[in-house]
This record gives structure tokens, C-alpha cells and sequence, in this order.
């Protein structure tokens, strides 16, 4: 079965409702394999210290969230071996190496990402990566 990449937009959305989060979760109902670079966990611990700046989350909360997260089915790759694609799909399509690591993985797994960024997505659609860009809601 072909995987699908998953980024922080997504996995965020799991287990903190927002905006896209039951789409998201139709992502961990499938069979299919998920993958991310291991830039993920960073991106999430941030998102969940930002959530603690803000007062929305304790950070007891945030400790318990991350906990959870680790339990997901995700199968993490090491940057380090996407540095070099990520970094070319960076400089070619005006996009930050962050966002181009988890599209170098899909590239390099003939895959998709699925993503709930919205400038990310919005910025590619209409390019030469369309075909590796999965917008959330679009999971079926």
C-alpha cells in the first residue's frame, strides 16, 4: 500500500480541535502507512509550548499531548537524509526547507503529503508538485 506523508498541520489536529481535525482523523483511520521526516516531533513541541504561551494549554497538558503523539503510527525518517532534496525543492519553489523536508519524502517515496497548511498547499497546487500535495479535507 502506498503511504502517505503527514505533517505537523495534520498530527496537531488529532488530538487538539481545530479547524480541519475530523478530516485530519480520517488520516489515522486508513490502513495506510504514514511517514515524516523526524522534523515532526520539533514541529509539534512548538506548536504545543506556543499553545502554553498562549494560555490555551497547561504544560502538564503539553507533556501528556507529546506522550500521546509518540503512540501515533507514524514512521519517522531522518532528516539528515532528505537535507539535500529538501533543500533544492526549497530554492526551486520559494518554499522553507521545513515544509520541504516532508516534501522531499514524498518525492523520494512517490507519495503524497498530506498537509492542513493552507499558504503551503495554496502556494503549490497549481505546480509542478500538485501531484505530491494532498490537501486534508480531500482524505477520502
Amino acid at each position: 500500500m502506498t503511504p502517505l506523508v503527514v505533517d505537523a498541520s495534520v498530527v496537531i489536529k488529532w488530538l487538539l480541535p481545530e479547524l480541519h481535525s475530523s478530516a485530519a482523523r480520517r488520516v489515522l483511520t486508513e490502513d495506510t502507512p504514514l511517514l515524516a521526516p523526524d522534523l515532526l516531533w520539533t514541529e509539534l513541541g512548538n506548536v504545543l509550548w506556543k499553545r502554553c504561551r498562549a494560555d490555551e494549554i497547561e504544560a502538564e497538558e503539553a507533556r501528556d499531548l507529546l506522550r500521546d503523539f509518540k503512540r501515533f503510527p507514524i514512521n519517522t525518517i531522518p532528516s539528515i537524509s532528505l537535507i539535500s532534496a529538501a533543500l533544492d525543492v526549497a530554492t526551486r519553489f520559494n518554499r522553507t526547507v521545513y515544509d520541504s523536508l516532508y516534501l522531499a519524502l514524498a518525492m523520494s517515496r512517490r507519495c503524497r503529503l498530506v498537509t492542513a497548511d493552507r499558504r503551503l498547499y495554496d502556494g503549490l497546487k497549481r505546480g509542478p508538485l500538485a501531484p505530491s500535495l494532498l490537501w486534508v479535507e480531500e482524505v477520502a
